[in-house]
């Protein structure tokens, strides 16, 4: 009888940190939207909010880090369960950085908004992030569904991200080689597309991690990384 009380109990533990993720991945969600949203109608103020929400993203993921700590210490869960418990903690970990990323494109964006529209490039740039957008909800479904079968199509459609960024990078080229004084409004905009690049790559993560929870291994085929290459930036 107590052992079925720990069970559970942590059975409610499990089901409040995933509670936990689904309004993290919501928040996420949103902010990727937002972020794209401004950057296309230059709307600095939309901008600035989601730099601010990226706060409650942040605490969030301190939360599921906290309670997820709590669970191993109190319940020692079984090895199969520390495994769910280990991987909610690492989505967490790929949610935030998405988060941060959707922050940063807030801060270009408000750099952009006073500088010469290069034409048809923030449209390009929302697709982009609402493909990404698309792959993080069907990653968080297929995480409540324990789908590995979803979770192994977000994966292949990161190739999908990759085309769409090398087709942004060999654009912004063109127009800084045409018009030198294209040349900081591009280099903004190319560190916003290699930023929801990177947004696809932690979606992806979050993808494998639901196949490792799923499966109890990690995809042993090796992403197939079709990105150019380009200046790395860290903001």
């Amino acid at each position: 009888m107590q052992d079925q009380h720990i069970v559970s109990s942590f059975d409610r533990d499990l089901e409040g940190i995933q509670a936990l993720i689904m309004k993290m991945g919501g928040l996420v969600e949103v902010a990727i939207s937002d972020a794209t949203r401004a950057l296309e109608n230059r709307d600095v103020e939309l901008a600035e909010q989601v730099r601010k929400n990226d706060k409650a993203i942040d605490a969030i993921e301190e939360q599921v880090n906290t309670e997820a700590a709590r669970v191993i210490a109190l319940r020692a869960p079984a090895a199969s369960d520390l495994r769910t418990v280990l991987s909610v903690m690492k989505l967490a970990g790929n949610l935030e950085r998405v988060g941060d990323y959707a922050k940063n494109l807030g801060k270009r964006t408000s750099s952009l908004a006073h500088m010469p529209d290069i034409d048809g490039a923030a449209g390009a740039i929302r697709r982009m992030g609402r493909e990404v957008e698309n792959m993080l909800r069907d990653a968080l479904d297929a995480f409540v569904q324990r789908d590995a079968e979803l979770a192994e199509e977000v994966r292949r459609r990161d190739q999908e991200v990759d085309q769409m960024y090398n087709a942004l990078f060999r654009e912004f080229l063109t127009f800084m080689m045409e018009d030198p004084r294209n040349i900081t409004a591009c280099m903004h905009l190319h560190f916003i597309a290699k930023n929801i690049e990177r947004m696809g790559d932690h979606t992806t993560s979050i993808a494998e991690q639901v196949i490792y929870l799923v499966t109890g291994e990690l995809p042993t085929e090796e992403r197939a990384k079709g990105v150019m290459p380009s200046y790395e930036f860290e903001d």
